[in-house]
């Protein structure tokens, strides 16, 4: 047992002294897929972005960060028209972003969709305020699916509605 301890007392000044560290193989596989990840919602961000600064938005959000967590990001313009959907929102319902742009987000509802929830939603967009809910949608192919959504209206530097935004996530 001590040939053994000695062995790794030497080995970790062995590596301590390099000027290069080493990292397992293993550890390159998990940082791989987190850039892939990364790298496929740098063109979300980058379009969330230009929608914010083209419509001069009086807030910030971290998309990246949203983005990353597995938040469906929709934005509509003030008379709730989709104008952006994050890529993502295929794997939530089946349809492709520019399969939802000009369309109102009551495309994902149907009849098994709480009427009182949706209206609670109408009432909130219409008095321009913030809503966070959780209601029945419908998929491309039919299927339903939970859906817990934060919606804010977003007004510009002097205080016009410009869009909604949604961040979206499948509830348990």
């Amino acid at each position: 047992m001590i040939e053994f301890k000695e062995y790794e007392l030497a080995f970790d000044k062995y590596q301590n002294s390099l000027s290069a560290k080493q990292f397992p193989l293993i550890s390159w596989d998990f940082y791989l897929m987190f850039f892939d990840s990364l790298k496929s919602i740098f063109p979300d961000v980058a379009n969330l972005n230009e929608i914010a600064k083209k419509n001069d938005w009086n807030i910030n959000w971290n998309f990246q960060q949203e983005l990353s967590n597995d938040t469906v990001i929709v934005v509509t313009d003030n008379h709730l028209k989709i104008v952006f959907a994050s890529k993502n929102i295929e794997e939530m319902n089946g349809y492709k972003p520019n399969e939802v742009i000009s369309k109102n987000p009551k495309m994902f509802q149907g009849k098994l969709t709480n009427s009182d929830t949706s209206k609670e939603i109408s009432i909130a967009i219409k008095e321009q305020r913030s809503f966070n809910k959780t209601i029945i949608n419908y998929c491309k192919d039919g299927s339903l699916y939970k859906c817990h959504i934060k919606g804010y209206p977003i007004f510009d530097k002097t205080g016009k509605l410009k869009n909604f935004i949604a961040f979206e996530k499948i509830a348990a």
